[in-house]
Parts: C-alpha cells; structure tokens; sequence
C-alpha cells in the first residue's frame, strides 16, 4: 500500500509498505509512463540518481533503494521474494502497471518479479551476470558461505573486497585504490550486509551451466538485454543466452561501455533506454 503520493514533476522522497510490513524508500520524478529502476549489488538509489534524472524527461521515473539499503527498511530474516513484493509495491504505487531497468545483479531481480507475475510492461536489462558457458569465470562456489562469515565475524570492509575482487573480477590494487576514497568505501561498506540479498538473487544462474528456461516462463513482457562493447564476452553470452529463452526479447551491444557504465556513462544508456520503453 501507498503511504502518500509524491510529486510527479518534481524529484520527491517517499514510501511505500510492502507485503511484510518493510517501509521501501524511493524518490519519483518525471512524468508519462512509470519505469521503476532496481540497483546492482553494493548500490542503493544514489547510483541512479543521473540516470533517473535522464530518464525523467520522458517518464515518471521511481527511483527506489533496495530494502536493507539507503533509507529503506528491512526485515529480520531475507528472501527473494520479500524484494518482489516491493517492486509490486512500487508498481502499485504508479497505478498497476509499470517497465523496470535493472542493471546487473538488479537485471536479475526484475527478471525475477516478471517471472513472479508482477505487471511490467517493458524490461531493459543491463548486463544481467548469469555465467552461462563452462570456461566463463563464475564466483566461487563457497562464495555465500565465505561472504556470511566475514559479515557474522564483523568484517564488512573484508566481505566488500572479497565480492569486488573474487565475483566483480577488479584487480586488488583497484579495491585498495577505493580505499583510500574514505566517503566511497563507508558507502560500500554500509551495503555490505546486502550481499548475501544479490548471491540469493543470483541462485544457480552462475554456474558455467545454460540457464534454466522454466524459472523465466512467466516473464512475457517485450524485453531489451544491453551489454557493453568493453565488457567481457561472457556478458555477450549470458546476453544471448536469456534472449533465447524469452518470447519476446532482443539483444544489443553498446559501444565503448563496460559493467559500470548505467554509473560511469549514463548519457550513452539512457537514450537506448528510452527509446525500446517508448515503443
């Protein structure tokens, strides 16, 4: 249910409930036809905010933090679907109906709510990370178990290394870099409690395995997969590898782009954005 209503032109704080209870922060700007945008593993609406602002010249756009995250939020004990419920939270919020963007991690979980009957209109995804071929580098396999021992044990600056180098692929001396940027790492390592939520979201989908066709059966609405022309090849093939599942569902590559550029590039993504929400 809806607490109150922002405004529709301007950028605006606000709430909804969802299903469990868990208040789902969220800032609406723009108006015309709601796209609701799902952030990527260590990110809450911040991320976003230029892409938001790109898009809000065309659409209301719902710029949401992910439970657990930002001024959202949380329950004691997570699930997938908790995360479901407050995307068709937000969906209600707009009016029922409502095209979502994930990026990475975030592609996955608005996969996920298609799939779960959430009413979407349009899905344009980002470099949703599954790992698809045999020879692909996937995380590995004890990644949940490792992740909830630096968490339980306090480490949280630790889990965030851990997750950048041995998941996100960054070389070490990157993360140590990021390090000594003080207001950057407090970020990261704010959300680091959030990890185990994109591990359980990404499930068996990393795996080196072709992707499971009956999780996505419910997923019907016309569907935009977009990789960077810099990004690793396995990019490509977890790309082709869900559009070949999906009814309705189409490929592109973008030039000069890698897995950071809906932060780093938002002015090459939004316009294709834009235009497959449009059309």
């Amino acid at each position: 249910m809806s607490i109150s209503r922002g405004q529709q032109s301007a950028s605006a704080e606000d709430r909804v409930v969802s299903a469990d209870g868990t208040e789902i922060a969220f800032e609406r700007s723009g108006s015309g036809p709601a796209v609701v945008l799902v952030a990527s593993a260590l990110a809450d609406r911040s991320d976003t905010a230029k892409l938001a602002g790109l898009l809000a010249e065309h659409f209301t756009v719902i710029n949401y933090d992910r439970r657990g995250r930002g001024a959202s939020g949380d329950a004691d004990a997570y699930a997938v679907a908790r995360e479901v419920e407050d995307i068709a939270a937000l969906v209600e919020h707009v009016g029922g109906f409502a095209s979502l963007f994930g990026s990475s991690s975030g592609a996955v979980l608005a996969l996920r709510a298609a799939a779960a009957g959430v009413h979407i209109e349009r899905l344009a995804l980002y470099e949703p990370p599954f790992v698809v071929a045999e020879g692909d580098d996937g995380p590995p396999a004890d990644l949940a178990r490792r992740v909830a021992m630096l968490l339980a044990e306090g480490r949280h600056s630790d889990a965030v290394r851990y997750f950048m180098t041995r998941v996100q692929g960054m070389p070490g001396i990157a993360v140590s870099l990021m390090r000594l940027m003080p207001k950057t790492w407090a970020s990261l390592t704010a959300l680091a409690r959030t990890l185990p939520y994109d591990i359980a979201v990404m499930g068996d989908t990393q795996r080196g395995r072709p992707l499971d066709a009956g999780e996505w059966d419910g997923v019907a609405a016309p569907t935009l997969v977009l990789t960077g022309g810099k990004s690793p090849a396995a990019f490509q093939r977890a790309a082709r590898a869900i559009c070949e599942i999906l009814p309705r569902a189409d490929h592109r590559t973008v030039p000069g782009l890698n897995h950071g550029a809906v932060v780093m590039a938002p002015k090459k993504v939004a316009p294709r954005i834009a235009a497959f929400l449009k059309g």
